[in-house]
């Protein structure tokens, strides 16, 4: 029977020849990650399970990235409910703050997926790890929980949706543009519960930090997770990172999917998501004049040493209005530290930015650059 690339994952998983979109299966799981916001919740419902130890401590990640360095008291006690966690049941993964990131760029440049994997994590954007060739997805804390105690999850095979990127992308369009158009023209319930399997002469082309922003960005979509067949580009990326054996499955000629959707983006102009939903997508010349106060240059989806080589070079030698705030957070220690031997942080700081150590903060509304009432940014 010929298979998807996420239908051989879960059939992997759970021991079977093979598996059909909307059937209900009992998977194994190959990493669970969760971050400061929401292990404390899946801490409670592990106690309640009884479980004397966790499945296995070499294959859950628990990374302190929302509400860090912590802004306050509250924020202090769930890296902490996480920390004794970690260290009660001896989780080899554990990231401090000053040794960590954000969790969807420090997971797979920690070498903790490969090609093949299942894997879940209580963030919507567990997703980011299939531009890697495995098939992530976010749960709830509760689901986490179970996933610490069994090893295992249970699943609705999702049906997928294969885009087929065609054309040579124009000049300053990359990933994000992609991923953006892509969402404009499905609404965020147009992939509701599938998988969206990625593909092209684009996508071949394309980096791994572009390839991990669109798959990251698939939950906007509604889709279950997003997925790029590993190629050359992702073993060169593994290489050093782990020393995992992996097979980095491939979507059978045959396999069926729900929609096939083909996309020239030789014409794309760079894309901008307006309030309020991710959908609300235009081409940038489409936009008009809209006054901005603040930048926020990061994320997991954008915090890559790619994303800020692009933005220095556009302020090298310039200074910011001074009407316009501009933060910029590294998504990694590790990136942090790169910003730096290449001179990056030096012209950011003479452009007049301000720069944050790894947080989500702002993104999520958190800290680290919150707006004030009708401010708006980019």
């Amino acid at each position: 029977m010929s298979m998807t690339i996420t239908e051989k994952i879960f059939a992997a998983h759970c021991g079977k020849e093979s598996v059909k979109p909307g059937e209900l299966v009992y998977a194994g799981i190959d990493l669970v990650m969760g971050t400061d916001v929401t292990v404390p919740l899946a801490v409670e419902e592990f106690n309640k399970i009884g479980a004397e130890s966790v499945f296995d401590t070499t294959k859950i990640a628990l990374v302190n990235d929302h509400f860090v360095p912590a802004k306050d008291i509250k924020a202090a006690e769930l890296s902490k409910t996480m920390r004794e966690f970690a260290r009660k049941y001896n989780v080899k993964s554990y990231f401090e703050v000053g040794r960590s990131g954000l969790c969807h760029c420090i997971v797979p440049d920690s070498g903790l997926v490969v090609p093949g994997d299942l894997v879940i994590g209580a963030d919507s954007h567990t997703c980011t790890y299939g531009a890697l060739g495995a098939f992530a997805t976010g749960v709830g804390s509760t689901d986490m929980a179970a996933a610490w105690a069994l090893g295992e999850n249970w699943f609705k095979v999702p049906p997928s949706i294969k885009i087929i990127y065609k054309g040579k992308l124009p000049r300053m369009v990359g990933g994000k543009d992609l991923i953006l158009h892509t969402i404009g023209m499905l609404g965020v319930e147009g992939a509701l519960y599938g998988a969206l399997e990625f593909a092209g002469e684009v996508i071949d082309e394309l980096p791994l930090a572009d390839r991990f922003t669109i798959c990251n960005m698939a939950i906007e979509a509604g889709a279950k997770g997003g997925i790029i067949e590993a190629d050359t580009k992702v073993l060169e990326y593994l290489r050093g990172r782990t020393d995992r054996a992996f097979v980095a499955p491939k979507s059978d000629p045959g396999a069926e999917y729900l929609e096939v959707i083909e996309i020239d983006v030789s014409g794309l102009e760079p894309q901008i998501s307006l309030p309020y939903l991710p959908s609300n997508v235009k081409p940038v010349s489409q936009v008009g004049s809209v006054k901005i106060d603040q930048v926020g240059l990061g994320s997991c989806t954008n915090g890559r040493l790619e994303d800020f080589r692009a933005a220095a070079s556009l302020l090298d030698g310039r200074r910011i209005a001074d009407s316009i705030r501009l933060i910029v957070i590294p998504a990694t220690q590790e990136i942090y530290l790169k910003m730096i031997e290449e001179g990056l942080l030096t012209t950011f700081i003479k452009a007049g930015a301000v720069i944050s150590p790894p947080t989500c903060g702002p993104c999520i509304g958190g800290h680290m650059g919150i707006l004030a009432e009708g401010e708006v940014v980019l």
